[in-house]
C-alpha cells in the first residue's frame, strides 16, 4: 500500500502540539489542522449540540467525517503534519465510552498515515483550558494515555515529542522528519 506522507501529532489537550506545529509551519512545513477545535467553534456559531459537552456522539460523528474528508482530499506527495488524524476520532470514542460502528474501525484502518506518529505529553505547567478546551488536567492525561493505546492498536510506532522549549521541540521534530525521510528514501 503506497501510504502518503502524512505525519499524526497526537496527545492530550494542552501539550503543547498546535503551538509545536505552528512553528513547524513557520519552518516551511505544511500543516492541517485540528479538526475537533474548528468544529467547535462553527458548531458554537450556529448554536448547535454538536459539541463535546452537549452532544457527544453527534461530535465524534462530525469529527471522523471532516477528518476522513480532509484526508481524501489532500492528494499530495509533500509532507503534511497533521494536528491530529482519524484515528482521534477513533480514540475519543473509546475515551467517552461512544458507539464505534465497524465501519469505522474500517475507515480508520484503510486509510493510513505515515506509521511513525508523534505524541506529546501530557505537561500540566503548560496546560490552560480555554472556550473550547473544557477539559482538566486529569481528562488531558486520559486522553494521552487513550490515544496511545489507540495508535498502537492501529499498529502505529508512537515517537514521545520531549517537554522543552518549542525550539527544542522543533529540532528534535525535524531530525525525526529527516531521519524518516531518508529511511523512506531508501526503501525506494
Amino acid at each position: 500500500m503506497n501510504i502518503p506522507p502524512f505525519y499524526i501529532f497526537t496527545g492530550g489537550p494542552g501539550s503543547g502540539k498546535t503551538t509545536l506545529l505552528h512553528a513547524l509551519k513557520a519552518q516551511g512545513y505544511t500543516v492541517m489542522p485540528e479538526v475537533g477545535r474548528a468544529i467547535i467553534q462553527r458548531e458554537q456559531a450556529l448554536g448547535s449540540d454538536v459539541l463535546p459537552w452537549e452532544n457527544k456522539q453527534l461530535f465524534y460523528e462530525a469529527m471522523l467525517s471532516q477528518s476522513v474528508y480532509d484526508y481524501e482530499h489532500c492528494i499530495t506527495d509533500e509532507v503534511i503534519l497533521w494536528d491530529r488524524g482519524i484515528l482521534d476520532s477513533i480514540g475519543y470514542a473509546v475515551l467517552e465510552g461512544l458507539d464505534i460502528s465497524e465501519a469505522q474501525h474500517n475507515i480508520a484502518s484503510s486509510l493510513p498515515y505515515m506509521p511513525t506518529v508523534f505524541i506529546l505529553p501530557p505537561w500540566e505547567e503548560i496546560y490552560t483550558q480555554d472556550k473550547e478546551r473544557k477539559q482538566d488536567m486529569e481528562v488531558a492525561r486520559a486522553t494521552y494515555e487513550t490515544m496511545k493505546t489507540t495508535y498502537q492498536r492501529y499498529g502505529y510506532t508512537l515517537i514521545e515529542v520531549p517537554k522543552g522549549t518549542v525550539d527544542e521541540r522543533v529540532t528534535f521534530v525535524m531530525n525525526q522528519l529527516k531521519k524518516e525521510e531518508n529511511e523512506r528514501n531508501n526503501r525506494d
